[in-house]
């Protein structure tokens, strides 16, 4: 029998080529909170687009929402194409947590007044996406 989870943990981003730096903040997400439900907002095509340019995302939202799903360590995806949707998403899931890369340290997160508590993920190994494709 499964104990009841105790946190809501929410993760976003946009998750567009995964990489070990994405599973490693899985992992210690669900390694800090191992009885939560985690929760993943992932953004739309349009708004990769318009955030990272005409050429981006590689894989299109329904690639992407399904191999987030196939994650053990994610319980629920959910996307969103504007601030305002990714807000009501995170009020909607009423997180506990949200964990994050520590890249984003003194830097402004979108619906963090919605969210008790805010945990900082060492990244992994200077990956990102970017970087990925730049570096071809």
């Amino acid at each position: 029998m499964n104990p009841e989870p105790t946190k809501r943990v929410w993760l976003n981003g946009t998750f567009d080529v995964l990489h070990m730096g994405h599973i490693h903040l899985f992992q210690q997400s669900k390694k800090l909170y191992p009885n939560s439900i985690i929760c993943v907002g992932v953004d739309t095509d349009g708004r990769i687009r318009q955030m990272k340019g005409d050429n981006r995302p590689i894989n299109p939202l329904h690639y992407r929402v399904e191999f987030l799903k196939s994650i053990r360590y994610i319980d629920q995806v959910v996307t969103f194409g504007t601030d305002q949707e990714l807000t009501h998403q995170i009020r909607v899931f009423s997180p506990d947590v949200m964990c994050i890369g520590d890249d984003y340290l003194n830097r402004t997160i979108i619906g963090e007044e919605f969210i008790p508590h805010i945990e900082y993920i060492k990244r992994f190994g200077g990956l990102s996406t970017t970087n990925i494709i730049n570096d071809k």
